[in-house]
């Protein structure tokens, strides 16, 4: 799938008013080998804890975008190596955090995206908390499981249907 978000906003300009397309702040780092990616939205609510992350991501992606709600944090990493190998191997399009990542050299050979706020080289906790499959704040934007992902190198989009 070729896209590039900035036609897509061209294209779309009566969304971007309407509010069913929204255009994250220029606040993520791109991260991966595939610099652009897109597919629905598989959600995430969690606090410097990744275990639901992995629970996730050890699940068929079926080429969805897993949007993190990190609430922000960056003072531990939600996302790793390991993590984004498994994304690779089972399919995910792409990870978009919104908090911080580690491991860049492991992530930056990975046949996946990931889109995150910093890189800081503490693990998060592991116990479990958070919830899935729930609307999430990322930047002061809504994402909805099901929402349409679209991320390039110009930026990341949030779309209530597919435009592509």
């Amino acid at each position: 799938m070729f896209f590039s978000t900035c036609d897509l906003c061209d294209a779309n300009a009566e969304r971007l008013a309407a509010g069913s397309l929204t255009v994250l702040p220029p606040l993520f780092i791109g991260m991966g080998k595939r610099r652009a990616f897109a597919g629905p939205a598989a959600t995430l609510k969690v606090f410097e804890d990744n275990a639901l992350v992995r629970a996730t991501l050890e699940t068929p992606g079926a080429g969805r975008v897993l949007v993190i709600d990190g609430g922000g944090s960056v003072r531990s990493a939600l996302v790793g190596g390991n993590l984004a190998s498994l994304a690779a191997d089972n399919g995910w399009a792409g990870i978009v955090v919104f908090g911080a990542v580690r491991d860049l050299d492991e992530i930056e050979d990975c046949e996946v995206g990931i889109r995150a706020l910093a890189l800081h080289p503490q693990r998060s906790a592991r116990k479990g908390a958070g919830d899935s499959n729930v609307k999430v704040m990322v930047a002061g934007v809504a994402v909805e499981p099901g929402n349409w992902i679209y991320a390039d190198a110009d930026g990341i989009l949030v779309c209530s249907e597919c435009l592509t």
